[in-house]
């Protein structure tokens, strides 16, 4: 996520496309969800750190959301791929 990216409201749906694409050529639904997602684990982590700054946390629950909001995104993709099958 860039600071453009905060600007564009198109922004997780094409990065949720991007990861779609990679998808629909054969990459594993799984590995690809890791790649798009951060951990609870990790963001509770990252926020009892007590070396980050106020402003540093703030972006990084904005870098969570925005993961969380391409990783729904992604989902709904999927989902859709599996519930209509291409015509080859």
């Amino acid at each position: 996520m860039t600071a453009r990216d905060e600007f564009d409201p198109l922004a997780p749906q094409r990065e949720a496309a991007f990861f779609y694409g990679l998808f629909l050529r054969g990459h594993d639904i799984e590995t690809l969800r890791q790649d798009i997602d951060v951990p609870r684990t990790t963001m509770e982590k990252w926020m009892k750190a007590h070396d980050f700054e106020v402003c540093f946390r703030e972006n990084l629950q904005r870098v969570y959301a925005y993961r969380k909001q391409v990783l729904a995104i992604f989902d709904g993709l999927v989902s859709n791929e599996h519930m209509h099958p291409r015509l080859q």
